[in-house]
Order: structure tokens, then sequence, then C-alpha cells
């Protein structure tokens, strides 16, 4: 008997069965995975519980933390303001953000602040946490930061401030913020359930996360890793109201599995979603080249990085290393192939401990392959 609910197109029950099977192992408490070939939807799979104490049934409303799975869709925002040439990547962020210059940072371009390459990974010396929730001020005191390492030398990952310099990048262009922008030209013409900055009025379907018992897989210490992450300020308080609430285009957005799914099919059709052009396809190619590669000073191993987008060249997200990915904290994960015009996204409330792969969704889109 199925212990999923949900949507497997024919031909694609191999994905329900490794979805399945991550349950049949104790390995998740609750969690959904979709996936669309081209426009068509083929997987909608949802299963377990929204709670932690197993009361609240996982079904194909709930609204899952997507942590940095967010990035990609924030980056679809401001390729859309590329597009309509109000951002140029290759031009100075400071040209748009004035501030940003302060100490030696006027000549970092958007391109290389959107694939983190600004030395501005987090906060060594104390914030107040409640500073996250507060984006202008947060903002302005990133801003002041000088970069931990010089312009050309490489990426150093940055988990929560690569939202605030996407957010007000796009405030200081579009006047809305990125959340609303997102909400307004994209989500609500489209019917898609994903928010950055969800209303109170949608937090009751908001899944509550389950953090593992074990440490993050970290590389090896270094200060750009400790201001990242392991500072007592290096994030704020996550799962309330607040938390929810605010909008942190690199960590917080909310999302089903097939909304999530349906906003990477732009990287798997080269800027479309169903009907809707977001942007040209030349847009799409500045937005998903590679920026810089090599060994990320926070992420432990290669990456290769795009204007917002991982590239797989290390073949996390399936066999093609031209598809666009990124997972999020814990084990969420989206994905857009676009030689096979796939895109998917899991979501989960069982948090695991590596930052870039995971086991559970790794089976799930090795069987979604076989499929195709």
């Amino acid at each position: 008997m199925s212990i999923s609910t949900g949507f497997v197109a024919a031909g694609f029950g191999p994905v329900r069965d490794a979805f399945e099977a991550n349950f049949e192992d104790g390995l998740e408490l609750g969690a959904g995975f979709a996936a669309y070939v081209g426009d068509e939807l083929v997987v909608d799979l949802h299963a377990g519980s929204a709670d932690r104490k197993g009361e609240i049934l996982w079904d194909e409303r709930t609204l899952c933390p997507l942590y940095s799975t967010t990035k990609p869709l924030a980056a679809l925002i401001v390729a859309m303001l590329v597009d309509r040439g109000l951002v140029d990547y290759d031009k100075p962020l400071a040209g748009y953000w004035p501030e940003f210059a302060a100490e030696g940072k006027g000549a970092y371009t958007v391109a290389e602040a959107l694939s983190h390459q600004a030395g501005v990974p987090g906060f060594i010396e104390p914030i107040d946490p409640e500073l996250w929730l507060d984006p202008p001020a947060l903002s302005e005191a990133l801003a002041k930061l000088k970069p931990m390492w010089g312009r050309g030398e490489g990426s150093g990952y940055h988990p929560l401030t690569w939202g605030y310099i996407a957010g007000e990048l796009v405030r200081r262009v579009d006047g809305r913020t990125l959340g609303t922008m997102l909400r307004e030209d994209v989500c609500e013409p489209l019917g898609i359930d994903v928010f950055i900055g969800t209303p109170e009025s949608e937090h009751s379907r908001c899944a509550w996360m389950l953090r593992p018992k074990e440490s993050t897989k970290f590389g090896p210490m270094n200060d750009a890793l400790k201001a990242a992450f392991l500072t007592p300020w290096a994030a704020p308080q996550r799962g309330g109201a607040d938390w929810r609430k605010a909008e942190i285009p690199s960590a917080n957005g909310h999302g089903t599995a097939q909304a999530v799914a349906r906003l990477f099919t732009a990287y798997a059709q080269k800027g479309r979603i169903g009907e809707t052009r977001t942007m040209s396809a030349e847009t799409w190619d500045k937005l998903t080249r590679e920026r810089v590669s090599g060994e990320d000073r926070i992420l432990p191993g290669r990456v290769s990085l795009a204007a917002g987008v991982m590239r797989n060249i290390e073949l996390i997200y399936g066999p093609n290393p031209r598809t666009l990915w990124h997972s999020g904290w814990g084990g969420s994960g989206g994905f857009g192939d676009p030689d096979a015009r796939l895109a998917g996204a899991y979501v989960m409330n069982r948090q695991g401990t590596h930052l870039l792969e995971d086991a559970r969704r790794s089976r799930i889109i090795d069987a979604l392959y076989t499929c195709l």
C-alpha cells in the first residue's frame, strides 16, 4: 500500500518508489517532491507529517521553509530587472547602491556579488541577531563591511548576506522589495504558491523543521566560515512568525514542492515558465553562465557559481553538468536541466547535515532520470 499521496505520470512510478523508500528507511518526517518535463507536471508527491509530533499531515498545500533553495528564485527577479535594462550584471553594484562602495568594495560587479565573491559572507564582529529581521538596517550594516578577501580571489559562500545584497539591489532599482516583486510579477499572475516574506495568513500551512542531532558538515575552519555560520550572531532565531514574515531572499522562502519546481522550470526552459517568458534567452545565458569556480572558502568542496544559482560540475543533481541547482540547509533543493527540459524540487522537514548533497534527494532524482 502506498504511503504517499499525490500524482505520478505514466512511466514515473520509480520516482514514487524512491520517495517512499526514504520514509520506509526512517529518513523522513514529512516531505514533498515534484518534477516537470517541459510544461508538464509529471510528479507531485507528499507524505508524512508537517509537525514534529506527527499530528498534522503533510499535504499538497504544506508550505516548507526552503532555506538557501530560495536563492535561485530571488536570482530570477534580479534577472528580470537585467532583462528590462535596469540592471547590468557587469557594472559595479555600488552604481545602484552607493553605500556598498565603503571599505574598497566600489569595483565589485553585480555578478561578482551574486556569485559569492564580494568578501562579506557575514559579520566577524558581534551584531544583534535580531538585525537580520530588519532588512534595511542589516543592509546598511553590511554595506559598511570590509571584504575578507580581495576582488578576483575566488568565492566564499554568503549564506545569509547574499539575500540582503540581492534584496537591496532590487529595492534601489525597482522601489519594491524583492519578495513583493516575486509575488506581484510572477507568483500571483501564474498561481505559484511560493513566498519570500510569508504573510501571517499562511503560517498555519507552514511545516515545522526538525533539526539534526549531528553537526553540519563544514570544510576547514577559517575566518570566513566563522563569520558565515559559526558565531552566535550569524543568523536570527528561525521558525517563528517574525522569521517567516521577514523578507530574506537568501534563506526564508516558503513554498510547496510543486510550486518551487514550477519556478525552476525557468532554469530548465531558458527563462520560460509555461507560456510566460520571464526573461530573454540572452538574459538567461547571463544569469546562468559561470562567474567563478574552484574550491570555496566556506562550502566543503569545488563549486561553479553563476549569478545566484549553482552549476552541476560535481553532478550532485543528476548526470548533466549543465544543470542549474541550489540546495538549502538540511536537504531541500531545486534544479533545472536545460537539455532535458527537466525541473524538480524536493522539500522536507527532517534536516540533514550536508550543505550540498543529500542522499534522500539524490535517490529520488536518480530515479527520475531513469524515467526519461
